[in-house]
């Protein structure tokens, strides 16, 4: 069974887990929209990434009508 080499101090344990925080979200503003969208995703909104159209929201307004 594995046993500990010796006490760790308040400090040491305590620091250690004082890294276990969460990130925000790297949120940008489209460039053809300008709505906020996630970075390196396709912009919901207009369907737009990298400056491209990759998908047809023409297309999808139809299907939902």
């Amino acid at each position: 069974m594995a046993v500990p080499k010796g006490k760790v101090s308040k400090a040491r344990g305590r620091s250690r887990r004082a890294n276990w925080k969460l990130s925000q979200p790297a949120i940008v503003e489209c460039k053809q929209c300008h709505q906020y969208k996630l970075a390196h995703r396709v912009c919901k909104h207009c369907g737009y990434y990298d400056g491209k159209q990759v998908i047809d929201m023409t297309a999808k307004e139809k299907k939902n009508a």
